[in-house]
């Protein structure tokens, strides 16, 4: 753990380092430069020194700035000014004199036309002091501009995290709506065969029993792989074989590259049991039910058809087919559709389409 965790700790003190003594390089290039095209032999030590000792002092006093620079955020500017005149004047003599004082001491006057420190400090004072103020004004304004970048990213990811948590909370909203409606149709059927037909009841509640185990195991999780929510609906179609007997005939045509994708939990239950109430419970003659899965480029294509009876006239949307319409909307906003038709040969189609991704096993704690 401290082995990771030290290179990290010391990624951006290197950082400003290297940063501090490229612009001390690059001034003290211009200095020589400037000195070559004068026509004087530039003394590289000496600019070295004056240049180094400049801005490694001021890599010193940025925590300093930056302290100042908290103190004030978002108070004001009178507050703004109150702290940073003062504070940016004190540090700017402070600096300087802690500057010509190094300087004098490792290099002394050069070609200066003046033997003594304070001589010197007269000479130096006014350029320095007026570029110190320059300087502690251009820190602050970029360590501020940090600090409100760093904030609005802070502030970007709460907000994602809220809007994800809000999301996790509709989805669990809307699939826990979907178990006791599903538990109900489920136990109705059961009753309605318990006095006509006492063994096939007795079936049914074994099935039950074996799909409330699986939705009981799958209770925490928003995203289950295709696999499971083929799983899950073989057992709910098993119960509805035993109530439909061999009026109905069911047929998944699943294609191997998508039994891996992601896919919200208990996705296909309702429009499966939206095609059997409404397309083939009142059929007289036996009748099929379709499932489809294929992967169309980026996109997972899920369909649901039956030879029934169709759509009733005026028919609105109900809980199953707009419960799964408004967990896709959370989940995958204007990338998600939902279509409900009339086939041509009789019978309803539902068709939903959402961005493919395989679905990613949690770790287990």
């Amino acid at each position: 753990m401290s082995t990771r965790a030290t290179p990290q700790r010391w990624t951006m003190p290197a950082l400003l380092l290297g940063l501090w003594t490229l612009i001390a390089l690059s001034y003290a290039l211009s200095a020589g430069l400037s000195s070559i095209s004068e026509g004087h032999p530039p003394n590289w030590s000496r600019m070295l020194t004056w240049n180094f000792t400049d801005f490694y002092l001021w890599m010193v006093s940025v925590p300093v700035v930056a302290w100042l620079g908290r103190q004030s955020a978002g108070q004001g500017w009178r507050r703004f000014a109150a702290v940073h005149v003062p504070a940016s004047l004190t540090l700017a003599l402070l600096h300087v004199a802690v500057h010509l004082s190094i300087y004098w001491t490792l290099c002394g006057p050069g070609r200066a036309p003046v033997t003594t420190f304070p001589a010197f400090v007269r000479m130096e004072f006014a350029f320095n002091y007026h570029f110190a103020l320059l300087i502690y004004w251009v820190i602050l304004v970029v360590l501020r501009g940090l600090d409100s970048q760093r904030r609005l990213r802070d502030e970007r990811l709460r907000n994602a995290q809220l809007a994800s948590q809000l999301a996790q909370s509709q989805l669990r909203t809307l699939r826990v709506q979907l178990q006791p409606h599903f538990l109900f149709n489920t136990l109705n059927a059961i009753s309605a065969l318990a006095l006509a037909d006492p063994m096939q009841a007795r079936l049914m509640i074994a099935r039950l029993s074996d799909l409330l185990r699986l939705t009981l195991e799958e209770r925490h999780a928003l995203e289950v792989p295709l696999s499971r929510e083929l799983e899950l609906l073989s057992c709910y179609l098993d119960i509805q074989q035993v109530r439909f007997q061999d009026r109905l005939s069911t047929h998944m045509d699943v294609a191997m590259d998508t039994v891996h994708a992601a896919v919200p939990s208990m996705i296909l239950q309702p429009l499966v049991e939206n095609a059997l109430r409404h397309g083939l419970l009142d059929k007289p003659e036996s009748g099929q039910l379709q499932i489809v899965s294929r992967r169309e480029g980026s996109e997972l294509y899920l369909r649901v058809d039956d030879d029934g009876l169709g759509l009733p006239e005026g028919m609105s949307e109900g809980l199953g087919l707009g419960n799964t319409r408004a967990r896709l909307q959370v989940l995958f906003g204007g990338a998600a559709s939902v279509a409900l038709a009339r086939k041509a040969e009789g019978g309803t189609r539902v068709e939903l389409r959402f961005p493919f991704r395989e679905y990613v096993t949690e770790p287990t704690p």
